[in-house]
């Protein structure tokens, strides 16, 4: 814990992690040094508690950091978690830097690798923590979608695409639409269903789900 940290004019929080009294104003320069620690225990505490029990002394408690500290960074639980979930770490795959079996199956299955279904695991516990109150906080929900549904079905885009490009399925197949099918049921089996996503699973939806609705045979390809 640093010097700054140690700074004992921190207010008290409310139940929803909120300040009761601002915080001093201090005329030094923000360190933001250690944002990606802070917001990474943000993370965990979120997907560990659930949004409504976790407070900013526990997320800096977890990052051994002074409760002044995050008073200063950020205003309010909210504001932290909103920030916290935009910077969650992406997967080892982006649409730039894709498997290239040859097929669309393969592509899709070389995707399935125990890191991958880790880091999604761990991004659905998030959106759990946080789905009771996406209804009443637009930019939180803008946060969840870009960080945790929206990267995969970017990726699940791109290798429609390169399919597309090279006449596996056809011109008419709805891209758009279908990335999406993978991520939606991954989100519907973890939330509604309280099952993991596993191999299995995911081999399952894109044979029976995905495959089909772009024109081909379920086992089509490696």
């Amino acid at each position: 814990m640093t010097q700054q940290d140690l700074v004992e004019d921190a207010p008290t929080e409310d139940r929803e992690g909120t300040p009761v009294s601002e915080p001093a104003r201090l005329g030094r320069k923000r360190d933001h040094s250690r944002d990606p620690e802070i917001l990474q225990a943000a993370v965990d505490v979120l997907a560990e508690c659930g949004y409504e029990r976790m407070t900013i002394d526990m997320v800096a408690a977890r990052a051994k950091a002074g409760k002044a500290t995050l008073y200063r960074r950020w205003s309010s639980k909210a504001e932290l978690v909103v920030e916290a979930i935009a910077c969650m770490k992406q997967g080892e795959f982006t649409p730039e830097n894709l498997p290239d079996t040859g097929t669309l199956r393969g592509d899709m299955i070389a995707m399935i690798r125990p890191h991958s279904l880790e880091e999604s695991e761990r991004k659905l516990q998030v959106m759990g923590a946080v789905v009771s109150m996406l209804s009443r906080d637009p930019q939180l929900a803008e946060a969840v979608g870009a960080a945790i549904t929206e990267p995969r079905a970017a990726i699940n885009r791109a290798l429609m695409q390169r399919a597309l490009d090279r006449g596996e399925i056809g011109p008419d197949a709805d891209i758009e639409t279908i990335a999406h099918i993978g991520p939606s049921m991954a989100v519907y089996r973890t939330l509604a269903q309280r099952k993991p996503v596993d191999r299995d699973f995911l081999v399952s939806i894109i044979d029976g789900v995905v495959l089909p609705a772009l024109g081909l045979r379920p086992g089509t390809g490696a």
